[in-house]
């Protein structure tokens, strides 16, 4: 796994006008990353349309959002988790579908959904290609069983060029009121917590290995994923959002507090500096580098003014959720860290979260001018047509895909089932004759009419589900 090329080194150099110490490059490689900086893609994803009607535009989100109407808003957030799916598919998965939640929950508005977007190679042919998939989809699955976030769809695609690899996108939907949206700010003096998971070894580099190439099986770069600590941090933020006393949010996913700490620092303005005595952590021993570099999963860091950080605390013990002060707001934009009483970084926050442009080289794909090439076959009539149907047909990539559901709460589970059996009452009971799948049928559609009025009873009587 790299760090930071010559020319980068060079450019830090030049930003901060000397050599970095250890922490610091440490800190900059995370951040500098192409998986936290973008710096190779950004100039293409900045052709995409950004402006219009309904956009609501602030610059330290980390979701998209849009302006729905009467108060409301619906946040999105896309991501890849490519690398750690093909050297550990259930934890790669299972984390990619983490963060985007995080990154839903940190513009203020509960997670609602989960979408999918999925590439392996040749499943038929192909046993390791058959094991990331099943492994994939249960950790994406599961996560989101575990939190209460229904997978509502998806589309997965196989082929020989993603033979040893995974392609692993994973979108989450958020909805919330406009007027609840962490409006992120901060001044100086205001206190900078950590939320959730203790901070540990697994995932340190994750960033890096993430951006490189994949050339071996670096697990200790995948992270762990804890979904059940996952839905209490939900929680216990938008029980706090709804507080008032969140001034600013953010998701620590890649790069961990390096890239947190310096993203919210150059966003809005100010200083950062952080005590990495005060981040509680999963092992003894952890050094500066790794304790800013881990990226161990299911926490966020969250900027309160001084007077709401014993309340933020009392939210989070009250559910069980680790919370400590790790550091305060300055003046001057720069981002400090002190470990074990000394100073071991300090650079300017600007030059951490803004990596140097890396332009790559370009060119045609070879296959685009074979298939251009390519002229309408001759075919042998309606015999030859129905047999290239049916191989096409028999295809894995043409399997109907987005009717596998999950259903948030017990009473969706009682609904998915009775349907499954109304479905076999109906079609799989021939031997009873139509009076007995008459009768069959009829239960199941008062089981469904029971299930329907219970389900709807609470909306009845004005209890929804918090947002």
């Amino acid at each position: 796994m790299t760090g930071l090329s010559g020319q980068e080194m060079a450019a830090l150099r030049r930003g901060i006008g000397r050599d970095p110490g250890p922490a610091e490059e440490a800190i900059v490689a995370a951040e500098w990353s192409e998986h936290c900086s973008y710096k190779s893609s950004r100039a293409h994803l900045s052709m995409l349309p950004r402006e219009g009607a309904h956009a609501v535009r602030d610059a330290s989100y980390d979701s998209g959002v849009l302006d729905v109407g009467g108060g409301y808003v619906v946040t999105v957030h896309i991501e890849s988790h490519n690398h750690p799916s093909a050297v550990e598919p259930y934890g790669g998965a299972a984390t990619g579908v983490g963060g985007v939640i995080r990154d839903i929950l940190s513009a203020g508005t509960r997670p609602v959904a989960i979408l999918d977007g999925l590439r392996f190679g040749e499943i038929e042919s192909d046993a390791h290609a058959r094991w990331l998939f099943r492994r994939a989809v249960a950790g994406i699955a599961d996560y989101g069983n575990c939190i209460g976030v229904p997978t509502v769809g998806g589309e997965v695609g196989f082929g020989s060029c993603y033979a040893g690899y995974a392609i692993v996108d994973v979108a989450a939907v958020g909805f919330g009121r406009r007027d609840r949206l962490i409006a992120n700010r901060a001044s100086a003096g205001d206190a900078v917590m950590l939320v959730g998971g203790a901070t540990g070894r697994d995932g340190i580099g994750g960033a890096q290995f993430a951006s490189d190439a994949l050339e071996g099986e670096d697990r200790s770069a995948v992270q762990i994923p804890d979904p059940f600590m996952e839905k209490l941090v939900i929680e216990a933020i938008l029980e706090a959002r709804d507080a008032g006393m969140l001034r600013a949010l953010k998701d620590l996913g890649g790069g961990g507090l390096s890239c947190a700490a310096s993203e919210t620092a150059d966003s809005l303005g100010v200083g950062i500096t952080i005590d990495t005595g005060g981040v509680h952590v999963r092992e003894g021993g952890m050094r500066a580098p790794e304790i800013m570099t881990s990226e161990s999963q299911e926490r966020m860091m969250a900027i309160v003014a001084p007077g709401d950080a014993g309340r933020l605390e009392a939210i989070c013990s009250r559910l069980g959720v680790p919370c400590s002060r790790i550091g305060t707001v300055s003046e001057g934009g720069e981002l400090r860290v002190r470990h074990a009483g000394s100073e071991v970084a300090r650079l300017p926050a600007s030059v951490v979260a803004n990596a140097p442009r890396l332009e790559r080289d370009a060119r045609e794909p070879e296959y685009l001018a074979r298939l251009a090439a390519l002229r309408e076959p001759a075919h042998g009539g309606s015999a030859e047509l129905s047999s290239a149907l049916l191989s096409l047909l028999s295809s894995p990539n043409m399997v109907r895909q987005g009717d596998g559901h999950t259903v948030r709460g017990r009473q969706g589970e009682l609904l998915q089932r009775d349907g499954v059996r109304a479905h076999m009452a109906h079609a799989g009971d021939r031997r009873g004759g139509p009076r007995r799948r008459d009768a069959a049928g009829a239960r199941s559609r008062r089981r469904r009419r029971a299930n329907r009025d219970r389900h709807d009873a609470p909306r009845a009587r004005g209890i929804r589900v918090p947002l």
